[in-house]
């Protein structure tokens, strides 16, 4: 089975997290498909916090893939921050 989930990158007590399309049996930060985005949990200031690309999560989505818990909350964020007007 595919899933969308987190893996982690940075240094300790810093971490990045890149969201990839992985199989289910390879480890947490091993071997991915492809890689659709990636949160940054300790930004600041003008740092960029989320990015995601919904075009590519909608097409793993469609063909199957299952998101994490947490990546799914990510996901959910992103479609409201992408719906809502900027002004």
């Amino acid at each position: 089975m595919v899933k969308i989930r987190l893996a982690r990158h940075g240094a300790k007590k810093h971490p990045f997290f890149h969201l990839t399309v992985a199989d289910q049996a390879a480890a947490r930060d091993g071997r991915f498909i492809e890689r659709v985005g990636f949160y940054n949990p300790v930004a600041k200031g003008q740092e960029e916090r989320v990015r995601i690309n919904l075009a590519r999560v909608d097409h793993w989505l469609a063909v199957g893939a299952q998101p994490t818990e947490r990546a799914g909350k990510l996901i959910s964020a992103a479609r409201r921050a992408a719906a809502e007007p900027t002004a």
